[in-house]
């Protein structure tokens, strides 16, 4: 009986959350410096309705909402894995520098090779994130990962590879590293079909693998030596997992920059609506990461046009206060 309300509850929110991002994602194509009634906007997506209307729709909107969405479930699948990994709530990718790791390989990719094609960002990014995470991984062993060795690791890796962003950003001229600050920011400014497209598969492979080790994620939130007495591969599970989530985080920071807090507050809203079963807070996780990002870019664009706030800032303005909020709660009473 138990089972079945969780599932219907489930099922409940992820129609809800699906509903909030379709309609997020049409406010999104409607609101802008060219406003676009709903109905035409509608058409507009499927090629029908005013001419007048298909290029500002299909060239600028629509792919920007949808590049929004994707690294907004990115960013919270990374956050989910990882809280699950560090058995920290208070864990994200940009905590723990696979987010800064990202960040580091990409602007320099920015700076140095200014004609790079846009698909190879996402491998860049990728790369980033995975020697920040394989770094972390090997200065936290000691005979076996701990999860908290990791979580204080990954600290420093932050600190250190936002040095070395901004040694880049101050030692180039200015022109050279303009498109690196805008990128710094997080920001879906001018993402078209040429960002949504490379970033799809990297969801549409990464996804379903996170689903497949929901099973093990769930166990090694017991303990290490609880899981091992599960008969859990420990370090195998960690590994892998810790593989999706630095690919996750790496291909979102790649086309979008570093839109922090995303991670944080994803999962969090996740596990208060589905509860702690990975399965069903991995998927509520990526559709309330969506809509953060959809919305975060959505108000960027509506406070005060013409001008565009990054969703970077948007989302920092409301995780910083959320995260004090969590820290707050979190609170051990002095022994």
């Amino acid at each position: 009986m138990l089972r079945s309300l969780l599932r219907e509850r489930w099922i409940a929110v992820v129609v809800l959350l699906l509903a909030a991002n379709a309609a997020i994602l049409l406010l999104s194509i409607m609101i802008g410096e060219f406003p676009i009634p709903a109905a035409e906007a509608w058409k507009s997506v499927f090629g029908l309705g005013d001419p007048a209307y298909h290029f500002v729709v299909n060239e600028l909107r629509f792919p920007r909402s949808l590049v929004a969405f994707l690294v907004g479930c990115g960013l919270a699948l990374s956050g989910a894995i990882l809280q699950g990994l560090t058995r920290n709530p208070l864990a994200a990718p940009g905590v723990v520098g696979i987010n800064g790791g990202a960040a580091a390989f990409a602007v320099t990719a920015i700076v140095v090779f200014p004609a790079m094609p846009i698909a190879w960002l996402p491998f860049t990014a990728f790369a980033g994130a995975l020697a920040a995470a394989a770094l972390t991984y090997v200065l936290a062993w000691r005979r076996g990962s701990s999860p908290m060795r990791m979580l204080l690791v990954g600290i420093g890796i932050a600190a250190s590879t936002s040095a070395y962003i901004t040694f880049w950003v101050t030692s180039r001229d200015i022109q050279s590293v303009k498109q690196a600050m805008l990128w710094l920011m997080g920001s879906t400014y001018g993402r078209t079909w040429e960002h949504f497209w490379p970033l799809l598969p990297w969801l549409l492979v990464l996804y379903p693998a996170s689903l497949a080790m929901a099973r093990r994620l769930d166990v090694l939130k017991l303990g290490d030596e609880l899981a091992i007495g599960l008969g859990s591969a420990v370090e195998r599970s960690r590994g892998l997992l810790l593989l999706i989530c630095v690919s996750l985080s790496g291909a979102a920071v790649a086309m979008a920059g570093t839109i922090g807090f995303v991670g944080l507050m994803g999962p969090h809203i996740a596990r208060q609506l589905v509860g702690e079963s990975s399965a069903r807070l991995l998927t509520v996780s990526a559709l309330a990461g969506g809509l953060i990002v959809m919305s975060a870019d959505l108000l960027g664009r509506a406070i005060a046009p013409p001008i565009e706030v990054p969703a970077g800032i948007i989302t920092a303005a409301i995780g910083a206060p959320y995260l004090i909020y969590l820290l707050y709660r979190n609170r051990k009473p002095a022994k």
